[in-house]
């Protein structure tokens, strides 16, 4: 079930949320699945799940994430350095995948990333490929955090946007301090006060979007019922629809 990676980089975005990329073998996986990194401790085995925020092909993983201070797991994560090693499983699982989403008819045309701090990680995956911008018109990301620092990835981010410029649009939102082109509000009240849909000029609606929901259970719970109440369903398996969850704890 484990295998030992290896850590060959890493990045610190701020004091507590840090990327780690891990030279591991887990073999294929689909872009937005995650892997579960592991440690013995106290002769005890404490296993977490990260999004992959690699996309597939590459011969590492890379996982996202932030310490909490009472965390089995992921203060040790954090102090790990270059050459040290972490359990890693060997397969990587999860359905939060576009292959999930609805196709033909029903697919909608505008495909919304919503996501809030470390939850990112998985629609960079999915943007590392060439499936989104080959299966949609427009490809929007809504990306909110507390603080500047917590923007992690922002370059890469922005690099999308060089990369797709007429068709990938970048909406991020910081709560807590001022930052140049960013909201400054909750991911829902921006869907309340109309200002998402005026920023990007398109509207969310049941016929043309599909939206994809990562983050914390607040953020998801308000979003649902916004997105409800403009006619979208969620999306499964035995009944397609146009909202995708993956809650973040």
């Amino acid at each position: 079930m484990w295998i030992e990676g290896q850590v060959v980089s890493r990045q610190d975005w701020s004091d507590k949320l840090f990327s780690l990329r891990i030279k591991a073998d887990i073999g294929d996986f689909i872009a937005g699945q995650f892997i579960k990194l592991s440690q013995v401790v106290d002769d005890k085995r404490i296993g977490r799940a990260y999004s992959l925020v690699n996309p597939p092909g590459t011969d590492y993983i890379e996982i996202l994430a932030v310490a909490v201070n009472d965390g089995q797991l992921s203060p040790n994560l954090q102090a790990l350095e270059v050459g040290d090693s972490i359990d890693v499983a060997t397969k990587a699982t999860g359905f939060m995948t576009l292959d999930e989403l609805p196709k033909n008819e029903q697919k909608g045309k505008h495909l919304w990333f919503i996501a809030t701090g470390t939850a990112v990680g998985p629609f960079i995956s999915m943007m590392a490929t060439n499936e989104p911008w080959q299966s949609y018109d427009k490809v929007i990301l809504v990306y909110g955090v507390r603080e500047v620092q917590d923007l992690a990835y922002l370059q890469l981010l922005k690099q999308f946007e060089v990369d797709h410029p007429e068709q990938f649009k970048l909406v991020l939102s910081v709560t807590r301090e001022p930052f140049a082109d960013a909201f400054n509000q909750r991911i829902p009240e921006l869907v309340v006060n109309g200002e998402l849909e005026s920023k990007t000029g398109i509207n969310i609606n049941s016929s043309d979007s599909q939206v994809m929901l990562c983050g914390n259970p607040g953020m998801i719970s308000e979003m649902q019922q916004l997105l409800t109440d403009k006619g979208l369903v969620k999306n499964l398996r035995r009944a397609p629809g146009q909202i995708t969850v993956e809650k973040y704890w």
